[in-house]
């Protein structure tokens, strides 16, 4: 299935559900002593990117003023989860030197990354936007990095939650409950197709995260400039 038809297909099913009052309010959102944290390779769009999603946001603001929206600081692309979020893990159990190597190891090669966002698509429980690599790079390096890690026998949870293949950025949580879900569903299918730009990855950064990736938790481990 390509990337099109699997965002098509989370859409149809996700809109519906929404629409139907069928969603989920993510409880942990408001939990201060949420404790889950993580390793995540990510990329960020750039400034012209994150000024065109916010058009998307003011208006489900104004819809849904109540649910959790990311700030620009925090909108990302997961390259690879590479340990899972969970309350078992913290940053002293790893030498973060030693998945720096292995990344290294990964990019050698890699030169361009260019991502065209364009449209949205929804879970159950967020709204989130289409992104479209231009070409196989990612997923290349996607699988260098599956390789690299399981050869490594560093610890990692790679692909144990589910297969990551998409480039999508999550903008909106839902932690409420949905004042008008019709009215929510109707603001995404204005933006389905909206373009929202490309842009081409300059860095690619190792982070310690939550589970929300919020700048003000997030401890940058390595920033690895491409060509």
């Amino acid at each position: 299935m390509n990337l099109t038809e699997q965002y098509n297909q989370l859409y149809k099913s996700s809109a519906e559900a929404i629409s139907e009052g069928k969603y989920a309010i993510d409880s942990e959102l408001k939990n201060e002593s949420d404790s889950r944290f993580g390793i995540t390779l990510l990329v960020r769009p750039n400034d012209e990117i994150k000024a065109n999603i916010k058009h998307i946001i003011d208006e489900l603001k104004k819809a849904e003023p109540e649910q959790y929206y990311y700030p620009d600081s925090d909108i990302h692309i997961t390259v690879m989860g590479i340990i899972s979020c969970s309350e078992e893990f913290n940053l002293n159990q790893i030498s973060p030197n030693e998945y720096i190597e292995v990344i290294c190891r990964s990019l050698v090669e890699v030169n361009k990354i260019k991502i065209h966002y364009k449209g949205v698509t929804a879970s159950p429980a967020a709204i989130m936007i289409q992104g479209f690599p231009s070409d196989e790079t990612l997923n290349n390096l996607r699988n260098r990095l599956r390789e690299n890690f399981k050869k490594s026998g560093l610890q990692q949870s790679i692909d144990s939650r589910y297969t990551i293949s998409t480039a999508h950025s999550t903008i909106m949580r839902f932690q409420e409950k949905l004042q008008d879900p019709k009215k929510l569903i109707q603001i995404a299918e204005k933006f389905r197709d909206y373009d929202f730009g490309e842009f081409e990855v300059k860095s690619i950064e190792l982070v310690y995260n939550d589970w929300y990736q919020r700048k003000s938790t997030t401890r940058v481990l390595g920033d690895f400039g491409l060509r």
